[in-house]
Parts: structure tokens; sequence; C-alpha cells
């Protein structure tokens, strides 16, 4: 038994504690209460020591794609063209073996857990380098296998070798990690490939997630069929018929909605959309910095916390948002909204970290376990300094937490009760091998 003990314990669904502690018995947290109080109710616990500092929830990263990692910056000259930016990502990918795509998603995880990040909903076409790589790092997740196939002709082909993947991936599980389905999203995915994948996930309970309402160029294709995907399409002799629908619409006419799915995105939604998410109780994985880099727009946040729908916060790939640092995009998920509706009321810093922690916790329905620091929850926590230049003085530590602080000030991060990042090194990983090894992976894609 173990008690952490800091100047602020925020357990997020309960009020913030001062001089408090955050005990711990084997995966589990056991108890919260004063320091002074430690010794008395646990007089076997051994006592850690953190300071002026912030024990918070583990922060929950909704959507994430590790195995992009090593393009960090690599397709940053042609963020204004998307089409040109997912061309080079997919060419590029071509070019790495299943161990380089293992050192890219290793690597994202070390990033992860340095940054306080404890589970992570990661989106995979390599989902076998995934999941062993969130494994070895110590890590929570999901780790969704992704499906494409445009052509519908194909369907059936794509579907089975998805039904391989997943049979393979069971074997990799824990109490920790699963796996989940992915069908991309509507440009890359046709319409008899969503209904074969919706029906698989309910039968086999699993969960899936989606890229949805993301661009302008999806948006053309199925409200018009125009657009550049329209025109590669055609290029490539692939039939399409636009729905002449919103993707929100499009997926819940192919079955998707049934699912409950994680939907990653949403910037172009309307009311009814919004009305087909929230019952459908289907869930939103917010982007605002990678949504914002790649010129997609601004998803209306506001919006979706007022219909209620459960938000989570992700970074997407470091290759469109170049960190993962889900406190970075708490804040500037509140600013952005504050900037796009001025009229509504203002997200305020306990909304950012709600949405970083148990808004996160329930886009992946994992909201029973995780998300706060609660007795019999798991023991998934991240402890951040709040002693720098930086973040001095601290009135309050939620507003410290959000508006002056970054995943540079995690010092702890603990997941089911083990500590896999301390004293500023990850402690189930050779991390300076793993870098010579990603640098090397880096070299195959440019100098």
């Amino acid at each position: 038994m173990k008690a952490y003990c800091a100047a602020w314990v925020l357990p997020v669904l309960s009020p913030p504690l001062q001089d408090a502690a955050v005990v711990v018995e084997g995966n589990t947290v056991v108890g919260l209460c004063r320091i002074d109080e430690v010794k008395m109710r646990f007089p076997n616990a051994s006592v850690r020591e953190l300071g002026e500092a912030a024990i918070i929830p583990g922060l929950i990263n909704a959507h994430s794609h590790l195995e992009l990692t090593v393009m960090r910056g690599f397709l940053d000259e042609i963020e204004g063209d998307f089409f040109k930016w997912l061309r080079k990502l997919t060419l590029a990918r071509q070019e790495l073996t299943a161990d380089d795509l293992y050192v890219s998603c290793a690597w994202g995880a070390c990033e992860a857990v340095r940054a306080g990040v404890t589970c992570v909903a990661d989106s995979s076409d390599s989902a076998r380098s995934s999941m062993q790589a969130i494994l070895d790092i110590g890590l929570r997740g999901i780790v969704f296998q992704e499906s494409f196939g445009p052509d519908p002709k194909l369907a059936f082909e794509n579907f089975e070798k998805l039904q391989d993947k997943v049979a393979g991936l069971r074997e990799l599980q824990s109490d920790t990690v699963r796996v989940g389905v992915s069908p991309h999203a509507p440009y890359t995915v046709c319409s008899r490939q969503l209904e074969l994948i919706a029906r698989y996930a309910i039968e086999q309970e699993l969960p899936l997630m989606m890229h949805a309402a993301e661009s302008t160029l999806e948006t053309e294709l199925l409200q018009s069929g125009s657009g550049l995907f329209a025109d590669k399409f055609r290029t490539r002799g692939i039939e399409w018929q636009p729905p002449h629908q919103s993707a929100i619409q499009y997926l819940a006419d192919c079955g998707i909605l049934e699912t409950r799915p994680l939907l990653a995105h949403c910037i172009n939604v309307n009311s009814m959309d919004l009305e087909l998410i929230k019952h459908s109780r289907s869930k939103i994985a917010h982007c605002p910095r990678s949504n914002a880099k790649l010129g997609h727009g601004v998803a209306p946040l506001s919006q979706f916390l007022s219909h209620n729908i459960p938000v989570g916060l992700g970074s997407d790939s470091v290759a469109g948002n170049n960190s993962c640092d889900i406190l970075m995009e708490s804040r500037f998920a509140i600013l952005t909204s504050r900037a796009a509706s001025p009229s509504q009321p203002h997200l305020v810093a306990g909304d950012g970290l709600r949405m970083a922690t148990t808004g996160g916790a329930s886009a992946l329905g994992l909201e029973q376990s995780i998300g706060a620091l609660q007795v019999g929850f798991q023991a998934d926590f991240a402890v951040v300094a709040l002693d720098g230049v930086h973040q001095q003085p601290a009135f309050d530590p939620v507003t410290t937490l959000m508006f002056a602080s970054s995943a540079r000030d995690v010092i702890l991060t603990v997941v089911a009760g083990k500590e896999v990042f301390a004293e500023n090194e990850v402690k189930l990983l050779d991390e300076p091998g793993l870098h010579r090894r990603l640098r090397e992976v880096a070299k195959k894609l440019g100098p």
C-alpha cells in the first residue's frame, strides 16, 4: 500500500482536496484523505511526498494514431492541401516495416506517459504494433483496427481481412488493453463495408471508432459527389453514388450509429446531426489543435456539451498536431470554443479538466473504472508540478493546470497502480535505445 501526497488532489467528481493523499493498494484507489490522516487511517502505507503538485486522474487521449509518430513534422509543408497531405502520408507509410511501425508506436506511447496520459484510444492499420507498444510501455487503451475500402466490389474481401486481423489481435488483449474496429472514414470505406462492420461490431461486442464530418472534401463527396475525392474515385473506376446527406446521417443509414461509436472530429455537423449523435448514444473525440492545424475548422464544442454528448479530447496523430499534450489540448479547446461562440456561456477551466478525464472515460465506455480519483476505481493518475516559474503565483490549481501548464510539468504517471513514468524516465522500456531506432526509421522518410 502506498500513499501519494501532494499540495492538491483533484478527484474531478468531487471538490479539490488541499494537502491531501491518494492511497493505492494493488491496482486500485483505496483512499482519499488529508495528509495528516494517512498514518491513522492507513498505518501500513508507505508515503511518497510529491510537494507543490496536483494529483489528477490520468489524462485520456480519446483519439490518437501512434503508428504515425515517426512522421512528426514530415507533412507540415503541405497541410493546406488535405488530399496531398493524405497522399504523402499513405505513400510514406508503405515504406515502413512492421518493426519500424512498432518503433513509431512505442515512441508515441512514451510521449503519452510522459504527458500524464494513462489511456489511449488508438486508431491503427498496424494495430498489432500499437497493441504491443501500449502493453510494453504499461499504458491502458483500446486499439481500433482500421479497415479501408471505397470500392463496393471489394467490400466482402476487405471485411474478411478485418475479421482475420481482429482474431489475431484478441490474443494480445489484457486487463488493460483491448481491441476495437475502425472503418476509417466515409470517404475511404463504401456503404456495404460499413454495414458489414457495424453488424460485426454489434455481434462481437467490439467498440467502434470512425472519423466523421472532418473536412470539406468529405462533405462535397457525400452531398453532391463532387470534389477531389470523387474525382479520384472516377479515375480508379470506383462506382460512387452520393447519398446527398451529411456524414452523420449517412453513418446512421449504414448502421454505424447503432454501434454507439466514438466519432472523431465532427466539425461539419448540423442540429439534426447532433440529435442523431445524442439519441444513438454515440460519443465524440474532439481534436481542436489538429482540426485547426490542418485547416478543417472549429468543431461546435459548446453544442456537443449542451446536447449532453460524451466528449473526450484527442491529440490525433502527431503527423498533424506535432505533440501529444492533453493539457494543452484542453486549453486550446476552451479558448477556441470561446472565440468561436462568444455569445454562448464560456467554458471554464473545470470543463477542460473534465473533458480530459471523465469525458474521455465516458467516450470510451470506461467511466465505471477510470477518469476520476475515487475509491474503488483503477489507480490511474498523473502528478503535475505546480511550482514552475510559468505557473506562479498559483491562486487555483485547476486554472493553473488548464491555463499555465503543459505535458512538460508532469512528474509522475501511474497506470493500474504501477509507476510507468517517474524520475524523468519511462520505466518499462529502453527509451534511449528506442530513440536511436526512431531516428533510423525517420531517415527512411527523408533527410
